[in-house]
């Protein structure tokens, strides 16, 4: 049987270096659906950096379960060489393409994992071996999770929920069950972000975080999971953008040679692949140019260069230092080598046949029915119930809050997020807009968007208001607190005697904050999770009584 791969010296250093690009694109078919055009290119100039660059891989969002089927082989269709094709679905393929199981994030576990340490893991094990089968199933090979940063800053922006918990220990154990379960299929996983992203207040995504501990507090707090993750076989490490003086005073995680070639490759002895996180992000875009960025990464010792600002440009770039004699051939190889292992790891073995392009042995597109018979199944649909379930706390003071006087006020559904056109969890149907209208509360929606004017509560206003909060870590938002509109809101409700009820979906920092004001005959749900599931359960829990009436 002849070798899936080419042979590497049968490629040229362009082609090689090209190999360690991952390129991010729409998970969409059409350019006009296209919805960051800054990072996702066209079809035309897709297809060209596959097909005539050699680029390695594709990192996706965006899109149906069942169009994103259509987008991975069309994507591997035209390449020579089988690509990498990730996404960021650290709570499942669901997060990023509907249709799919959309788990509670993880910190959700964490929570579980305080009074049940065992059904907890036994949750993460599940959430890895569902995601990694449904990726699969779409065409994906590689999950970008799970995230094994330790969480023990409140106000931390960019990690926040994404995290497996606030201690070494419970991360560790979580995130390598996470591991154990997705090894139960072809994909690769990654570890993330190195050498740890937890105990920051500043999002990487606008600027370079900064990391001020000392050696022996990164080898106690920060490294340890990730020890974990490698014992456990986890196929690649992301670095992190932040920078860490005890570790490197010049360079951030991301292009340190200190960082990630002697404390990752050498003294923790991993052998997989070091992927840097994207490269378009502002901690490393806003201070080094795109394509020198790239160059200092490899020289860092990275494998793969997520997102690089200008592909083309970052391959040339990488080209030129070794002709320059400033990066070895023998690096670019290495990397290429761990490129050339993994992807036959997570190879479709037909495949493995004497072909030119790999379009040719492409099985045929998956057909509507394998789809739905492969992806949401009632398994996985009833471990994420169980999750949100476990997970969530409620306080309803009486067996019912809603006294028949009450139907002789106004009452209204005040549902408070970041950004009201980016909530695909909040569509007409919604739960949390459904349920409470069926009890007479209807819908005021209120974003950071909002003209002031309308954001400022009527002195003259009177109605019993169910309070609904979205907010949680979002990249590029800065913040996982609660913004300002939503403070003065729950102070105006409170002091004119109109909050009627409270739910926070997300945020469990945002709950602690609420219940030092909160009075007590005022009843609340807090869910971790955001999604239709998390407000079905949220609502029907606070208005259990109601319903069975």
């Amino acid at each position: 049987m002849t070798p899936l791969l080419p042979d590497i010296d049968s490629l040229s250093l362009k082609e090689q270096i090209a190999q360690m690009m991952v390129v991010r694109a729409s998970g969409y078919l059409f350019n006009h659906q296209i919805q960051y055009p800054a990072w996702e290119p066209r079809a035309d100039v897709l297809q060209f950096w596959l097909q005539e660059l050699g680029v390695g891989g594709v990192i996706l969002l965006g899109g149906s379960a069942g169009e994103l089927a259509l987008r991975t082989h069309q994507l591997q269709s035209w390449s020579k060489i089988p690509l990498l094709l990730a996404a960021d679905i650290e709570e499942g393929v669901g997060q990023r393409f509907s249709g799919a199981t959309w788990f509670p994030p993880p910190l959700a576990l964490a929570a579980i994992a305080q009074q049940h340490p065992h059904q907890a893991e036994q949750y993460a094990v599940q959430m890895g071996a569902t995601t990694a089968q449904e990726a699969r199933a779409i065409g994906l090979n590689w999950v970008l999770a799970p995230v094994v940063d330790v969480n023990n800053n409140p106000n931390n922006p960019v990690i926040n929920v994404r995290a497996w918990g606030e201690t070494p220990e419970i991360v560790s154990r979580l995130a390598t069950a996470f591991i154990q379960g997705a090894q139960r299929h072809p994909v690769l996983t990654a570890a993330k972000h190195f050498p740890g992203h937890g105990d920051t207040a500043v999002d990487s995504h606008l600027e370079l975080p900064v990391l001020d501990h000392s050696l022996e507090r990164l080898y106690q707090i920060e490294i340890p999971p990730f020890k974990a993750a490698i014992v456990a076989g986890v196929d690649a490490v992301m670095s992190a953008h932040l920078q860490i003086p005890a570790l490197d005073a010049d360079y951030p995680a991301t292009l340190s040679h200190r960082i990630l070639t002697q404390e990752l490759r050498q003294k923790m002895g991993f052998e997989g692949l070091i992927v840097t996180d994207a490269l378009v992000m502002g901690a490393i875009a806003n201070q080094y140019g795109a394509n020198q960025a790239a160059v200092l990464a490899v020289e860092a010792g990275v494998d793969i260069l997520m997102m690089p600002l200008d592909p083309p440009g970052a391959i040339d770039a990488v080209v030129a230092a070794v002709d320059a004699g400033r990066i070895a051939p023998e690096r670019i190889r290495a990397s290429v080598e761990r490129i050339w292992k993994a992807k036959q790891k997570v190879a479709s073995p037909t495949f493995a046949t004497d072909t030119s392009h790999a379009w040719e042995t492409l099985p045929p597109a998956i057909e509507a029915h394998s789809i739905t018979t492969q992806l949401a199944q009632p398994d996985a649909t009833n471990t994420v119930s169980e999750i949100l379930q476990n997970s969530m706390q409620i306080r309803c003071p009486s067996s019912s809050w809603l006294n028949p006087s009450d139907k002789q006020n106004a009452h209204r559904n005040l549902i408070i997020v970041d950004d009201v056109l980016g909530c695909d969890f909040l569509t007409t149907q919604a739960p949390a807009i459904a349920i409470p209208q069926s009890f007479g509360y209807p819908l005021q929606r209120v974003d950071r968007h909002t003209p002031e004017i309308l954001q400022k509560p009527d002195s003259t206003d009177h109605r019993l208001t169910l309070l609904q909060l979205f907010i949680r870590g979002n990249p590029f938002r800065g913040s996982a607190g609660l913004t300002q509109t939503a403070k003065d809101w729950f102070q105006y409700l409170l002091k004119t005697d109109q909050l009627h009820a409270l739910v926070i979906y997300g945020n469990p920092y945002i709950l602690e904050e609420f219940l030092a004001t909160l009075p007590s005959p005022i009843p609340y749900v807090f869910t971790y999770g955001q999604m239709p599931a998390a407000q079905t359960i949220a609502l029907k829990a606070l208005f259990e009584q109601q319903l069975k009436v």
